[in-house]
Order: C-alpha cells, then sequence, then structure tokens
C-alpha cells in the first residue's frame, strides 16, 4: 500500500501564477493594490511550497478563506483595472472546503459583480452576471462531483508521505484480513496499542513506522495513541519483539497487546487502553487479557 505523490506539475503552476501578481505589482496605481498583489504572490508561492501533503500543515479554513478575500478586495479596490479576475470565481468555488466556505464564495462573487456592474451598461452588466452565474454552477457542479473521490482519496491516504502510518478508519478495515493471514499462515498476530504524549507523538509514530517490518502496518488512532500489527512465529518470540521494541520506541504512558485471534471489536480494546492505569515499566504496561 504505497501513495505517490505527484505535486511537480501542480507546483510549477502555482510558482508560474505567482509570477503574474508579482510582475503586476510594482506598475500599481496605488500601495493599497501594490501590497494586495504582493500579498497574492505570496499566497500563491507559499501554497506552491506547502502543496505536499504533510501531518504538520492541515487545510486549515483560514488558508482556503485567504484567496477569496484577496480577490475580493482587489476588485473593490481597482474594479477598473481587474475586471477579468471576476471569472476567477469559477475556480475557487472548485477548490475542496466546507459547504458554508462555498456559501461565503458566492456571496463574495454576487459582491464583487455587483461593484463591477456598476460601471457597465445594463446590458454588459446582465450579460456578465448571467455568465458569471453560469461558471459558479459549473464550478458547484465539478466540485459535488469530485466530493466521493476525495473522500475516498482521504481514507486510503497515508497520514504523512513517506511513512506507512494509516488512519483508524483503514485499521477496523484491516483486522478481518490479518486474521484470516494468521489462520491461514499458522503464524502468531497481535494488535499493539500505544498511548504516548502529544509532544513525542510524531517521534514515536516515526520510530514505530521504523522499528516495524515493511509488510506491517502502523495506525493513528487519535492525536496521542499509535496501533501497530505486528506478525511473529509464535507468542514467545512475540513477547521478545515487543520488548525490544520498546525499548527503541522509549517511554511510553500506556500499551496493550492482543493476540489477534482474541480481538472483539476495536472500539473495545481502544476502551480497554484508556482504562488501563499509567504505569512506569514495560512489564506492567503490558495487557495480555
Amino acid at each position: 500500500m504505497q501513495s505517490k505523490y505527484k505535486v511537480g506539475l501542480l507546483r510549477l503552476n502555482l510558482l508560474l501564477a505567482a509570477l503574474l501578481p508579482a510582475l503586476m505589482a510594482p506598475a500599481s496605481a496605488n500601495l493599497t493594490e501594490a501590497l494586495l498583489l504582493w500579498m497574492a504572490a505570496g499566497w500563491l508561492a507559499v501554497s506552491a511550497v506547502l502543496v505536499e501533503f504533510s501531518h504538520r500543515r492541515p487545510p486549515l479554513v483560514p488558508w482556503q478563506l485567504l484567496p477569496s478575500l484577496l480577490l475580493t478586495a482587489l476588485l473593490l479596490t481597482a474594479p477598473e483595472r481587474f475586471p477579468i479576475w471576476l471569472w476567477a470565481w469559477a475556480a475557487l468555488v472548485m477548490l475542496p472546503q466546507p459547504a458554508w466556505m462555498s456559501i461565503l464564495n458566492l456571496l463574495l462573487a454576487a459582491l464583487s459583480w455587483g461593484w463591477l456592474a456598476h460601471a457597465m451598461p445594463p446590458e454588459q452588466a446582465a450579460f456578465s452576471g448571467a455568465v458569471l452565474a453560469a461558471l459558479l454552477l459549473l464550478g458547484l457542479s465539478r466540485s459535488r462531483d469530485l466530493a466521493p473521490l476525495r473522500g475516498i482519496a482521504r481514507r486510503r491516504a497515508h497520514l504523512a508521505p513517506g511513512l506507512r502510518l494509516w488512519p483508524r478508519a483503514q485499521l477496523g478495515r484491516d483486522l478481518p484480513r490479518e486474521r484470516a493471514r494468521i489462520r491461514r499462515d499458522e503464524v502468531h498476530g497481535e494488535l499493539v496499542l500505544l498511548r504516548t504524549g502529544r509532544r513525542r507523538f510524531w517521534h514515536q509514530a516515526q520510530r514505530l513506522c521504523t522499528l516495524t517490518r515493511s509488510f506491517e502496518h502502523c495506525y493513528r488512532l487519535d492525536g496521542r495513541a499509535l496501533a501497530a500489527l505486528l506478525l511473529s512465529p509464535d507468542a514467545e518470540q512475540a513477547e521478545h519483539r515487543r520488548a525490544e521494541l520498546l525499548a527503541a520506541l522509549g517511554p511510553i504512558q500506556r500499551l496493550r497487546a492482543t493476540p489477534l485471534s482474541r480481538i472483539v471489536s476495536l472500539a473495545d480494546e481502544c476502551r480497554a487502553l484508556e482504562r488501563q492505569t499509567e504505569a512506569t515499566g514495560p512489564a506492567r504496561e503490558v495487557d495480555h487479557g
């Protein structure tokens, strides 16, 4: 289960797009217009640098909101210089965004058109409004068509590039398959749950992915809990390997290891982990029952 992040072309497009407002800024009619253009160029450039998915930079709403506000400000500040940018609203409504932000983009697009329409003849204003409405509807329709694909991609995607770290939902789907595998191959499999501190979470997540084998999968349950599906020839070797894993991981708050054949549900195992008292030594942290 590997994932490739094909971001080179998108990064190049964003950088080329950033070049346009950067070249226009020195020829601006006033300081406000220049600042807005430089901010737009900066947003596109930083987006190009950060375009690769990262667990340390989730897609925050303010970052999505900024281009909409910049576009509105440019159209209101210098409508006579940037009327063609009105059509950019169709592209903005296609971006992945919550429903309230789609509504906000539609309202800002209507405000921008209304501001520009004051300087147009009535016929031209009506025609541009009809074209803008059609483009916005097409953009919303396209965004709606892509929503299921984005949902599937989010469920299947790694939580961090280069790490074999998967979301909790994936663990629920993997458990039945791994139970079937240990019965077929006659090996010992166990689910290991780890509770760690928030500050050490990503460090220990990286260590866990490094210390496990390539065919064993690791999971993020929440902001402080990790899980791993470990396979060993027998229970004795599994215990020995788990001790080595704990020693390499460093201090953790809680640990629960359960043979796959004894797991009833993932939710039960997570609740059992939370009920455990904190311990200071690996021998006391491990709970086989």
